[in-house]
């Protein structure tokens, strides 16, 4: 069975950085997309960053395009998120998926979850 592993979350000031790991155990598909997600108090769970595993073009939520960069190393099993620039509204739980089917930035699409990792930013 697919397990995956958050790591690298953590208390941080505004504009800081921080970098996130996603340990995946099991083989996966090569077209199959990882994606983060995040979820604050309140909020739905929504949509970060995602990329294929096999490589190709990122893709990224409005909200962080241009401050975050998704990457995996095949190698190793893990996909990371490197955060610049962070924001207040950056705050929440992350949580790195795999896509099973329908579209990349719905939680449904996704059929296996880590067991997230805690994002603050102080201002």
């Amino acid at each position: 069975q697919v397990q995956l592993v958050e790591s690298g979350g953590g208390l941080v000031q505004a504009g800081g950085s921080l970098r996130l790991s996603c340990a995946v155990s099991g083989r996966t598909f090569s077209t199959t997309i990882m994606g983060w997600f995040r979820q604050a108090p309140g909020k739905e769970r929504e949509f970060v960053a995602g990329i294929r595993w096999s490589g190709g073009l990122p893709l990224y939520a409005a909200s962080v395009k241009g401050r975050f960069t998704v990457s995996r190393d095949n190698a190793k099993n893990t996909e990371y998120l490197q955060m610049n620039t962070l924001k207040p509204e950056d705050t929440a739980v992350y949580y790195c998926a795999v896509h099973s089917s329908g579209s990349y930035d719905r939680t449904s699409s996704y059929n296996y979850w880590g067991q997230g990792t805690q994002v603050t930013v102080s201002t």
